[in-house]
């Protein structure tokens, strides 16, 4: 009754979409250990997304700085989607 509201749901279809393809496609991981992990790798590549962070980027970087031991276990919050994005936006300025 109220004319303000959309009637049509597509908008939030297309927003779910990539959700539902993701979880269809982890029904072929191979095992539940294959489940598991391919759940947290689709976590953080979202997570990534939406915080407006190139996945690849960010997983790169962060991956590499773990290796090298250049993070502490204390430090691990400035290596998130959201912290990495603006140490990055500082390093540019």
């Amino acid at each position: 009754e109220d004319g303000r509201l959309e009637m049509d749901t597509n908008s939030l279809e297309r927003e779910i979409r990539p959700v539902a393809k993701t979880r269809r496609a982890a029904l072929f991981a191979g095992s539940e250990g294959g489940g598991d992990n391919w759940a947290i790798a689709t976590t953080l590549v979202r997570t990534a997304i939406l915080n407006g962070v190139n996945p690849q980027a960010w997983l790169t970087d962060v991956l590499e700085r773990m290796v090298r031991g250049e993070v502490s276990s204390k430090a691990l919050h400035t290596l998130l989607p959201w912290s990495w994005r603006e140490a990055q936006g500082a390093q540019a300025a």
